[in-house]
């Protein structure tokens, strides 16, 4: 069974795509104020996020969801927007926060999502895909996976097929109190990742880097580099198997 560690661990990396790195692109139309009104209000009956902060979620509401602190709208998305079938540790009905201990674990996961993608789309070529590394820090109780687990819980396809056990695993710790998983990426066969199943436990969520992913479908790898842009002059390259 699942037991619990202590985990300590500073500045782990989530990827957002950029384009979500604002609160509302309403903000910044050129519009009178009543029509913005009538946008807002159309925008808060169907964005997840919203409707789940004004408790019209059933699976995770305003007693769980971040108010009023810096990046708010960026966790309480990633728990109020699931996906329809869910991700590996988490269900299509409540999301999680997934983050990487090391940045080369999270470009490596979400490099493999995106690959998939175009793959699935049949979509030819290289693509760039911007992103901003989303920091934030864990100190709590969370549970790890014993070998049997691993093995059943770690599938690396096909998905979504590959996370009916290890969705089943993390249902029940959730309504058991559970604060989350730590496990071994997929991805990455070195690296760490956290999946976090309390919104006020992602402490200090901040922004870091702006990066920039090279991607092409069916290529096991990155033909290209990840380059850390912004917030710095200075260009730092990644690579990695």
């Amino acid at each position: 069974m699942a037991t619990l560690v202590q985990i300590d661990q500073a500045e782990t990396h989530r990827l957002i795509p950029a384009k979500y790195g604002a609160e509302s692109v309403l903000e910044r139309l050129p519009l009178p104020a009543d029509v913005l009104a009538d946008l807002s209000e159309l925008d808060a009956a169907t964005n997840e996020r919203k409707i789940a902060e004004n408790g019209g979620n059933s699976a995770i509401g305003p007693g769980e969801l971040l108010l009023g602190v810096p990046e708010a709208h960026i966790v309480n998305a990633a728990f109020t927007r699931p996906g329809p079938f869910g991700g590996r540790f988490h269900s299509g009905h409540r999301g999680a926060w997934y983050a990487g201990f090391e940045i080369e674990t999270s470009i490596a996961e979400v490099a493999f999502h995106k690959r998939r993608f175009l793959a699935d789309g049949r979509i030819e070529g290289q693509h760039r895909f911007d992103y901003i590394d989303f920091l934030a820090d864990f100190s709590g109780a969370f549970h790890t996976l014993d070998d049997a687990e691993r093995a059943s819980c770690l599938e690396p396809d096909p998905i979504p097929q590959c996370y009916s056990v290890s969705q089943a695993i993390a249902t029940k710790l959730l309504f058991e109190g559970a604060n989350g998983i730590v496990y071994p990426s997929v991805r990455r066969h070195s690296g760490t990742c956290i999946a976090c199943f309390r919104p006020a436990l992602v402490y200090r969520p901040r922004r870091g880097n702006k990066l920039r992913l090279k991607v092409e479908a069916g290529t096991d790898t990155m033909d290209s580099d990840v380059v850390r842009l912004a917030w710095s002059t200075r260009q730092i390259l990644y690579r990695w198997e």
